[in-house]
This record gives structure tokens, C-alpha cells and sequence, in this order.
């Protein structure tokens, strides 16, 4: 805050007809235990009464709430064992919320403000004693049950909380506009009552304000760019960063609110590449996007809906040439993705309820959950690799999305096998990540023929006929594919041998399928190069790698005599 914001704060503070239980004037005195137990007081009453913050302010009569003027300089006065004042604080109130210290050079006179924020779950102590303030005084909180009971109970939802110095003026119009049309999609029977309906009552309506008051999800999801200031110390920004594929950084944007237009300009900075993949049973390929939209637009609006605001932390989405990575503060508060899947029904907890409920009305989230498991079926349906959820650290979520196929074997088995349920494709999903799997799980993917390898060494099964008893149509689909590969490379070889490496690649690098990397296509060359080596149909009559020269061999030069390459 610049020294205008502080004043008008305090002016603001001043303004209550009395103490609160989250505010407390003080003239002059003070002492360094009584300051902590104070902050310990204020922070559990804010989390009592549902505020975001509790105020301690020096150099203002309690009774008249004039502002008398204070000498008390908290930077430079000491604690304890001569510790400075903020340091000794800061490290004996557990768990810390953090609080703000802030010198007001009010014109009436100066003025020193202690903002602590609210407790969260669980009782702030000062040393081994936690207080909390009942009216004008300071009582420990055991004596408070009903206190101890909202704050251990009653979760603060930060989402829900009032916007102090938001007004409607802060709101996009635009993103008002927006608001109202997907509103209508979510409440199609409603829309000609939804016509009528001011701006104000609709926002009240859709759960982005109460009683025309703006709360912060609504500042989130509808408030103009500028307005973002108005959260601090929360942030309300999506950052995005390009990446290459040795991780330097190529290019970033950031987004502010209105989160409800910005999605899209995030989404839009993400190059989503048509890729050309080899669908089994056909020699030609087909066109397909790098990343379904649906998926990462529902990834992004979840990192939305459950980030943890309190943690001052940006929404991260990392671009690079066959991922994307999205990361939002905070723990997973089901714990686990795969027994949200089997659940397949909306969470009992939300970390913004308040939110979430906004993004239901305004068509973003589903009411109905299922979101996650709609991901990885999206997914497999196009026969990519499952989303990665990484939930090693407990105050962060990550999620990464491929835009490549991984393993072949697995591709053709999604192609084959479309009677396969979503266990069985996490499972098999696993295998080609390398993660390991139970003895268990290895068993029932063994029973179906669906792995191969000795356990926990396993790899997808590649003989998808054994499995579907369609051998016919198999050899037709795998081994025309590989047909066509390998009369190009003889034929090549018997027109221009000999050739290099190098020329081999030239001639079938751009032919293989678009989403396989660079070097599962130089490993794909080299197999098919070996296995004509091995069938004595080539040789090497050079040295090794680019070096190499490959020429027929006598014996295949017979078997085709008249055949000229063309």
C-alpha cells in the first residue's frame, strides 16, 4: 500500500462505531508479550468472525477513535533477550499467519498498524497459550468454545469473503456480458427473466456478490485487469511460459482477472500443433491436434477453482514442444486422483466453495464432477498418453498434459482393444511410463495378454492379434505398415546404394507418424534397418552411424533382379 491506501484504511478502521473483536486501538503503551498475545487474540478472532483480517492500531484513543499520535517504533524496538521486536514475534506465534506492519503518516498524526491474517483451521498461539478477543477484551480461547468450534470447523473460504475496497465499478463489463451469456447456458429456462435482470441482481444471482457486495470471486473471475491490486496479498495471476526442450525459457505473458475472457488468451498462447498419426488398418495417416482444447481448458479451470490464494502463489502454465505442465498452490485435498475417478462423483470438500459454485452457474466446471475421469478418457480416446498428476509437494498440484505418443505398442492396443475399461487403460498407462505397478495389477493385465516382460520389468503387449483373435486383420494393418517401410528403404538402397544414414533418415523420417518424437523415429529407422540386415537382404560395407554405407546383398539382388527402384 502507498501512503494514500494507509491513510484510507485507517480512516476506514476508524469509521466502526466501536471496537470490534478484530480490531483493537491502543494510544501509546505497549509491551512485547502483551503485543503477541494480542496478534494471537486478533487472528482467531478474524477466523471467528469471518474476516480476513484482525487490526492492531497504535497512536488512536479507543473511546473517540481520534488519532492522538504515536512514538512507537516497531522496527527498531526490542524483545525479549534484546531480540529485535518483529523477529521475536514472527517466531513464537504458531502456526504463523503472517502479519503486516505499516507506518500511517495520518495528517491528524502518526499512527503504527498491525494487519494479521485470519487463522486458518486451527487455533494461532503465542508461545504455548492461543487468545482470542471476546468484545473489547483479551481471553484465552479455551474459555471460548464457540470460538475453538468455528475456527477448528468452520474453514475459512476466502472465495466467499467481501472485497473491502471492490465496487461493482471494478468488474469488466465485458466480462459481465460473458458472465450473463453462459449463465443463460447453464439456465436455459430462465433467459427471458435473466434479460430483465439488472447488473446488480445478476451478479447477485450468479453468487459473485452478496447483497452487491463484491467478493473476491468475483474480483477473480469478472474484475477488471487493475483490480487484481484489490486481492493483495493474494495473487490473481496465470503465468505463461514457453519452454524449449533442453527447459530454457523462450517467451512468457501473464494474465490478471478477468480470469472468465483471460482463460481463452491463455489457451491461445499454447501452440497446438496438428500432428499426423498411423491409426491401425491403414496405410495413410490422419490429422490430429497435439492437445484436446476440452482438456486443458478443464486443467486450467480446476487450478482455478482450487488454488490456495492464501499462499500468495501464481497459477503456472508451462509450455514446451510435448507437454504442458499446469501447477496451482495448495494440497489435493481428496489426496488421491484415482479414487476421485472410481468415485466419479462431485468432491465433498472444496477449498472454494464459493468459487466453484460461481464457475457451475457461469459454465465453467461441471456441478456434477467427473471432470478428471472425463480427462483421461478424452485422452485414451485419442490413444495419448494418460494426464500426469504429481502431488509429491503437499503445498502444490501439477498436472502434465502430452502432446506425444509414448509407446506404439500402447497406441495400437487403445486402437484393437476399445472393449478395455479405464482401470485397465491407468494400468496399462503405467507400464509405458515405466511406473510400477502391483503384483496384483500385473496380474490381471497378465491374464488379458494385455503386458509383457518378467514382472516388475514390464512393457504393453505388441501382438495385439493374440489378444482380439483378429490375427488377420492384424498382419494386414501392422504388416502392410511395415511393408511400405521396407520397400521404400530397398528400394532407395537399389536405385542410390550406397546410401548413408543420413539418406535413410531424409527418405523416411518425414513418412513415419508425426507424434512420435525425433528419436523414437531414428530408433524406428534403425529396427527396420537391422531387421534387413539380419534377413540378409542389406549390408554395411562402410563404417558405423552416419558413416555407414548400405548396399543389397548379392542373394536380394538375385531374388528382384529386374526391379529398377522406380
Amino acid at each position: 500500500m502507498n501512503q494514500q491506501d494507509r491513510i484510507a484504511l485507517l480512516d476506514r478502521l476508524r469509521s466502526e462505531p466501536d471496537e470490534r473483536e478484530w480490531l483493537e486501538f491502543k494510544k501509546n503503551r505497549y509491551e512485547p508479550q502483551d503485543l503477541g498475545e494480542y496478534l494471537s487474540a486478533l487472528a482467531n478472532a478474524a477466523a471467528w468472525k469471518r474476516k480476513p483480517r484482525g487490526y492492531l492500531v497504535f497512536g488512536i484513543e479507543d473511546r473517540t477513535h481520534d488519532v492522538v499520535g504515536t512514538s512507537f517504533d516497531p522496527y527498531g524496538t526490542k524483545a525479549k533477550g534484546n531480540q529485535d521486536l518483529l523477529i521475536w514475534l514472527n517466531a513464537n506465534l504458531a502456526p504463523n499467519p503472517g502479519f503486516d506492519v505499516d507506518i500511517v503518516e495520518h495528517p491528524e498524526g502518526r499512527a503504527v498498524l498491525f494487519s494479521v491474517r485470519s487463522a486458518r483451521d486451527q487455533p494461532v498461539y503465542f508461545f504455548d497459550k492461543a487468545f482470542v478477543r471476546v468484545g473489547s477484551s483479551k481471553v484465552e480461547l479455551r474459555k471460548v468454545p464457540e470460538a475453538q468450534r468455528v475456527i477448528f470447523t468452520g474453514a475459512r473460504d476466502w472465495s466467499a469473503e467481501i472485497c473491502e475496497k471492490a465496487t461493482l465499478d471494478s468488474l469488466d463489463p465485458a466480462a459481465i456480458a460473458e458472465a450473463r451469456k453462459q449463465f443463460k447456458v447453464k439456465h436455459g429456462a430462465q433467459e427471458a427473466e435473466i434479460n430483465r435482470w439488472s447488473d446488480e441482481l445478476f451478479l447477485n444471482k450468479a453468487k459473485l456478490t452478496i447483497n452487491s457486495a463484491v467478493t473476491n470471486a468475483a474480483v477473480l473471475l469478472l474484475g477488471r485487469d487493475e483490480a487484481s491490486s484489490l486481492l493483495s496479498p493474494a495473487v490473481a495471476k496465470i503465468s505463461w511460459i514457453l519452454k524449449d526442450a533442453g527447459n530454457k525459457e523462450l517467451d512468457y505473458e501473464h494474465f490478471g482477472p478477468p480470469f472468465l475472457l483471460n482463460v481463452d488468451q491463455v489457451l491461445k498462447k499454447i501452440r497446438n500443433l496438428t500432428l499426423r498419426a498411423m491409426p491401425a488398418g491403414t496405410l495413410f495417416p490422419r490429422e490430429i491436434s497435439q492437445y484436446d482444447p476440452w482438456v486443458l481448458r478443464e486443467a486450467l479451470h480446476n487450478c482455478i477453482a482450487h488454488q490456495d490464494y492464501g499462499l500468495h502463489g501464481r497459477i503456472n502454465v508451462v509450455e514446451t514442444p510435448e507437454t504442458v505442465l499446469l501447477t496451482n498452490r495448495g494440497d489435493f485435498l481428496p489426496g488421491n486422483v484415482e479414487a476421485v475417478i472410481r468415485q466419479d462423483a462431485p468432491q465433498d470438500v472444496y477449498r472454494n466453495p464459493y468459487l466453484a459454485e460461481a464457475m457451475v452457474n457461469l459454465n465453467m466446471i461441471d456441478t456434477q464432477g467427473g471432470g478428471i475421469k472425463k480427462m483421461y478418457l478424452l485422452q485414451a480416446e485419442r490413444f495419448f498418453p494418460l494426464p500426469d498428476f504429481d502431488l509429491s509437494d503437499p503445498a502444490r498440484v501439477a498436472v502434465t498434459i502430452r502432446g506425444t505418443i509414448l509407446d506404439e505398442s500402447y497406441c495400437r492396443l487403445l486402437m484393437e482393444r476399445t472393449d478395455l475399461d479405464l482401470e485397465e487403460i491407468i494400468l496399462l498407462d503405467k507400464v509405458q511410463k515405466k511406473v510400477k505397478i502391483s503384483q496384483k495389477d500385473h496380474q490381471l493385465l497378465k491374464k488379458e495378454r494385455l503386458v509383457e516382460g518378467r514382472y516388475p520389468n514390464l512393457f504393453v503387449a505388441g501382438q495385439v492379434a493374440k489378444v482380439t483373435g483378429q490375427t488377420s486383420r492384424h498382419i494386414k494393418a501392422g504388416g502392410l505398415d511395415q511393408e511400405f517401410y521396407r520397400e521404400l528403404l530397398l528400394k532407395l538402397i537399389r536405385k542410390h546404394g550406397p546410401v548413408s544414414r543420413p539418406e535413410i533418415d531424409g527418405l523416411l523420417f518425414d513418412k513415419l507418424p508425426g507424434v512420435l518424437t525425433s528419436e523414437q523415429k531414428k530408433n524406428k529407422i534403425h529396427n527396420l534397418i537391422q531387421e534387413q540386415k539380419r534377413e540378409g537382404r542389406i549390408k554395411n560395407i562402410g563404417g558405423r552411424g552416419p558413416s555407414s554405407r548400405w548396399v543389397l546383398t548379392e542373394d536380394e539382388f538375385d531374388r528382384n533382379p529386374n526391379i529398377d527402384g522406380n
